[in-house]
């Protein structure tokens, strides 16, 4: 049976009481989570079908490979923040490929640097009998680790920081690491970036150093005062700071969307044709807004989807079909792109309280490292843009219809 197929059954559902078993024994509240993130697990897993699997599998692929030319580097690089061109010599971490599965197959939508959930959603693929990432993400931060000091040694005290941590939706997830990390031997905390001090040689939180920082924050360029000291760190070398500035200008900033959808930007940096053809099958056109093509895009909005430059977590985006003049004239003035608009699918799921299933949009996410695909999960919701607010919508386990 068809992945589609599959979706519309809502008598498919998670094991929920697995999950829990699972939460409870990695050291999360259960009860507590249930009442603070009602909506963070959906109520069943979402099936895609093996081809869509290898496709999503195989742009990430040609993706990788283009970014890594110099060509691509150094057109981007050339409009990105000072602090981006600088190389730390290692990779980011949590890398995510978000994609909606449309009636002409995978499209990727966009690429975040510091993409949330990975070990929310391997504690849900294991409880669901899937396999186990733990081990895969511990050993990312160990590589990244490994690329600046060589093998044999592990970091003296790694920060899990975010703007007030304890306040965060994903700080369930915050803890997951910490724990991680703590029974690896390595000593973990959370923190808020204005905890920290810079004193001319070496990262200090509590008095204590401070040698590698898994980078939760939004801002990507650490500029504002109070990154401050985890900046001047991060550019003195002092810290293993993942992901960084530069890994963010290379993957996420949506800009890079237009050059790797651009067929004649591709033709002319010798990209070869089988690469250019997976890219521009699942990749949606992708253009800056100008004044020079605005009104284009406004005449044809309802074709695109609007999202800042810089942006993440689908905020300040908007469907064309849905804009005004208002709207559209703060795109105009505010560094935005236009993507061909991909319809998400669907999945219909039953909530027990309700008389009638509720039909749900869906995106894939990947997270990858170096290239490989670490895990696939999806997120479940109603409205225009992802979130954790649907009743039984949520972060969702993957399972392949052979």
């Amino acid at each position: 049976m068809t992945a589609e197929h599959l979706n519309q059954n809502p008598a498919l559902r998670l094991d929920s009481a697995a999950l829990n078993a699972t939460l409870t024994a990695s050291g999360l509240p259960t009860a507590a989570l249930r009442q603070t993130h009602p909506h963070l697990f959906a109520v069943a897993p979402v099936f895609v079908d093996a081809a869509q699997i290898d496709a999503m599998r195989g742009l990430i692929a040609a993706i990788e490979q283009v970014i890594a030319t110099p060509l691509f580097q150094t057109a981007v690089l050339a409009n990105a923040p000072e602090i981006a061109r600088h190389d730390p010599g290692y990779p980011g971490v949590c890398m995510g490929y978000d994609f909606h599965l449309t009636p002409a197959g995978a499209r990727l939508i966009e690429i975040n640097t510091n993409a949330g959930g990975l070990l929310l959603n391997a504690e849900l693929a294991r409880s669901q009998g899937k396999e186990d990432v733990q081990a895969d993400a511990l050993a990312m931060f160990q590589t990244t680790w490994n690329a600046k000091h060589g093998a044999g040694k592990k970091p003296n005290r790694l920060a899990i920081v975010d703007t007030e941590p304890k306040q965060q939706y994903l700080a369930p997830e915050f803890e997951l690491f910490r724990r991680l990390f703590v029974a690896a031997g390595v000593d973990a905390f959370i923190a808020d970036p204005r905890e920290f001090i810079w004193d001319g040689d070496v990262l200090r939180h509590a008095g204590e150093p401070v040698d590698m920082v898994y980078n939760r924050l939004t801002d990507f360029s650490l500029v504002a005062p109070e990154h401050a000291a985890l900046n001047a760190a991060y550019r003195a070398g002092a810290i293993v700071l993942t992901p960084h500035p530069r890994a963010h200008a290379l993957y996420a900033d949506k800009r890079n969307l237009g050059l790797l959808s651009d067929p004649d930007w591709l033709t002319q940096a010798g990209i070869p044709e089988g690469l250019q053809n997976t890219l521009l099958t699942g990749i949606p056109h992708t253009c800056e807004v100008t004044p020079e093509n605005a009104e284009h895009f406004w005449q044809t909005r309802k074709e695109w989807f609007f999202k800042p430059a810089a942006g993440f977590g689908s905020r300040a985006a908007y469907r064309g079909d849905k804009l005004t003049h208002r709207v559209f004239d703060f795109i105009r003035a505010s560094g935005y792109v236009a993507q061909r608009f991909a319809p998400p699918s669907t999945r219909r799921v039953r909530i027990e309280s309700e008389a009638e299933d509720r039909l749900l949009k869906l995106d894939i996410r990947a997270y990858v490292f170096e290239g490989r695909v670490q895990l696939f999960a999806a997120r479940l919701y109603q409205g225009q843009t992802t979130n954790f607010r649907t009743p039984g919508g949520g972060f969702a386990a993957v399972l392949v219809a052979e």
